[in-house]
């Protein structure tokens, strides 16, 4: 079933658009369905200032895409990669068995993407970045 934040999500979802100047961005595709998840992101001082996603289904997959980014923007790149399905199933407020839960594994897998793409834009590898993050805990 559908939590009430899902179908909210679904009919009016929250930074769904494309971004022409990103400092970062990826898209993946579902080999089965062939949609594709597409994130951007606008980063300052290692922080998510904006994020925007594109789907090219327009179904079950908003809400978790929506969510997704929602959880993302405003935090540090670090802690953005550490966003977990589980996080965003309990934000939806839906059940784990859910026919969101393949779109939000993609959706997050894009939005690591989009993460590293925005690294290596700048010459920063993820592990380079992952070693920086260490040493400043």
């Amino acid at each position: 079933m559908y939590s009430q934040k899902a179908i909210e999500l679904n009919k009016n979802p929250e930074n769904l658009g494309q971004m022409r100047d990103s400092d970062g961005e990826e898209t993946v595709e579902d080999s089965q369905s062939g949609t594709t998840y597409t994130v951007y992101l606008k980063v300052e001082f290692g922080v998510i200032t904006k994020i925007n996603f594109w789907v090219s289904a327009a179904s079950v997959e908003m809400a978790g895409c929506s969510m997704a980014t929602i959880l993302a923007k405003g935090k540090h790149l670090s802690d953005a990669l550490k966003i977990t399905e589980q996080d965003v199933i309990d934000a939806l407020e839906c059940s784990p068995e859910s026919d969101q839960q393949k779109s939000i594994n993609l959706i997050l897998s894009t939005l690591r993407k989009a993460i590293d793409n925005y690294l290596m834009r700048r010459g920063i590898y993820h592990i380079q970045f992952q070693k920086l993050e260490a040493s400043n805990s």
